[in-house]
């Protein structure tokens, strides 16, 4: 499975929404500063994300993006899978048929598969915060 950049900035994107409060809208320049996200390439990308049903929009000073569902439905497999799932086709039509690696290629990429649309965006959010609180730097010589 190939993973584009726009497709990890989606990823992060997600991401960050869902570790905000619930139903509170996050302004885009707030997600590009936090996540290292071109501001422009970011409002295409959630631009994208809207049209898929993943995010929503507020408008006005208090306006912003927000999830259009909850976290612990939105797999990391369904987000990469909309934003790149073109250009995964398109790198398995390049792959030989009669290949003695294709059949391994193919389980691969079902395992990869699997894997991410295992993986939710409350899982993630969860999975942060519990390995942020368990590190306690020890400053003891």
């Amino acid at each position: 499975m190939h993973f584009s950049v726009k497709g990890e900035y989606a990823v992060k994107a997600i991401f960050d929404l869902a570790s905000q409060p619930l139903g509170a809208p996050v302004k885009i320049a707030d997600i590009a500063k936090r996540q290292q996200i071109p501001q422009k390439f970011l409002e295409l990308i959630l631009a994208n994300l809207k049209q898929a049903g993943f995010v929503e929009s507020k408008r006005g000073a208090e306006g912003g993006y927000l999830l259009a569902q909850p976290p612990d439905s939105i797999t990391v497999g369904s987000v990469l899978r909309f934003v790149d799932g073109r250009q995964n086709d398109k790198a398995r039509d390049r792959r030989p048929v009669d290949s003695p690696f294709g059949e391994l290629w193919a389980r691969v990429e079902c395992a990869i598969s699997r894997e991410l649309d295992s993986v939710t965006f409350a899982a993630m959010c969860r999975d942060w915060a519990e390995k942020k609180t368990k590190f306690v730097p020890n400053w003891e010589i």
